[in-house]
């Protein structure tokens, strides 16, 4: 297996840290619009001793189809891995076909509103362009795995398992995240600073939530609808949690049966608060606005300058305390026949994978699931072509090697399963 991956940012870099402990690839070629980010990780990594000459560096234009192919062909890559924000999803994935190698991304492509009622109807939805294209996967015998990061990604994976081995019928599938992530100043004092791309937040936060029910197929609600008190593991405690857009509502249904599947998030206040006023002064907005400056009208989009305002938050980790959790809640009919109610989930302490990888626990966190999915795709545990999700395959053989302690060549990564009373 070689494996170009796109984007050398904060889940690229953790990517390619966690793929130089695994021996599955033959090499990885760590590409970026800016190559001494690229050169950067590489040289974490054989500092580590960890690189064994398997590691190559390379420039590469995300946005450009044709380069993707390119330099995916120059360097022989059978896999393409992206790692960079969801709006370059359509070239890379067009790119990566056109260059013969199988794809894997963690989110999608993006979604637009329903023109007239975007809080009750879909418009188009989060991966829509990609499943439309699943037959020219199919035809070329190319596999493009959408949504395997960790959410979407290791919730889905939980779908399956849940679906497999715990329930008979499953009433709802319910992504829940929350965290007690803290990030302060050098003063210690709390800054809002979020833990992964401001960009894609705001996509995620401000577009209109989409649910899926078995009776009525996909709709949407206004954003932060719904919102709940969730308990989360591990001594996160308590969290309130909103309806957000997001990619397992639109994969979870496409193979596995359940009357209703939702995501929801822990945002709290005053992060609500900011998106909220974000939207107001139209700062949300991805649109080119003509802009005066010193050197003459410019063309600037404003959601770009406000995610430029903000800290990289690859950046964050040695400022910030706490836990992230991400899981899914289900609840429904045990196969034993009495009704049951679990909670799967993975929690990703900050302190630890600063401590081993010098990578905040958020990104970290996302980066896991997709070399663990490479490693079975190597190794052949995984197959099949056309556009899938990670609800197409086999549940248990990840989750087996997720947990499996290191030296006994797993990830070293326990998942929990809490039962939890109706």
């Amino acid at each position: 297996m070689r494996i170009l991956l796109v984007g050398a940012g904060g889940v690229g870099d953790a990517i390619a840290k966690i793929a130089a402990r695994r021996d599955f690839f033959e090499t990885m070629i760590v590409s970026d619009y800016d190559l001494s980010r690229a050169e950067r990780t590489i040289a974490w990594i054989e500092s580590k001793g960890q690189g064994n000459g398997r590691f190559v560096a390379a420039k590469i234009d995300a946005s450009d189809p044709d380069n993707v192919a390119s330099v995916a062909k120059e360097h022989g890559a059978t896999h393409v891995m992206n790692a960079v924000e969801p709006k370059f999803v359509p070239t890379i994935f067009a790119g990566a076909l056109a260059a013969g190698a199988d794809y894997l991304d963690m989110a999608m492509s993006l979604s637009e509103p329903h023109p007239t009622d975007p809080h009750s109807e879909t418009g188009v939805k989060l991966g829509d362009d990609q499943f439309a294209q699943a037959p020219d996967w199919e035809t070329a015998g190319r596999l493009a795995l959408v949504g395997m990061g960790v959410e979407p990604g290791l919730s889905d994976v939980f779908a399956r398992y849940a679906a497999d081995h715990l329930f008979s019928d499953i009433d709802e599938l319910g992504t829940r995240d929350g965290a007690n992530l803290v990030v302060r100043d050098e003063a210690g004092n709390e800054n809002f600073a979020p833990s992964f791309i401001l960009w894609t937040t705001i996509e995620e936060c401000l577009n209109p939530p989409v649910i899926w029910e078995k009776d009525r197929g996909w709709y949407t609600t206004p954003p932060f609808s719904e919102p709940e008190t969730f308990v989360f593991p591990e001594g996160i405690g308590p969290v309130e949690c909103v309806n957000v857009e997001h990619e397992e509502v639109l994969l979870m249904p496409r193979w596995v049966d359940a009357k209703r599947v939702t995501f929801k998030y822990g945002l709290g206040d005053e992060f609500i608060g900011i998106l909220k006023t974000l939207h107001q002064l139209g700062l949300d907005k991805t649109e080119p606005l003509r802009v005066r400056s010193a050197d003459g009208p410019v063309m600037v989009a404003p959601r770009d300058v406000v995610a430029a305002g903000l800290p990289d938050p690859a950046t964050l980790g040695p400022r910030m305390t706490g836990k992230t959790c991400a899981g899914l809640w289900v609840t429904g009919t045990g196969t034993d026949g009495a009704p049951r109610e679990v909670y799967l989930y993975h929690v990703s302490d900050n302190e630890w994978t600063m401590a081993e990888y010098e990578s905040q626990c958020v990104v970290w966190q996302t980066a896991l699931n997709p070399v663990i999915a490479l490693e079975l795709l190597s190794n052949g545990t995984w197959q099949g072509t056309g556009v899938l999700g990670p609800e197409a395959f086999d549940a248990k053989p990840f989750l087996d090697l997720m947990a499996l302690p290191l030296a006994e060549g797993g990830y070293g990564q326990a998942w929990g399963l809490e039962d939890r009373l109706r």
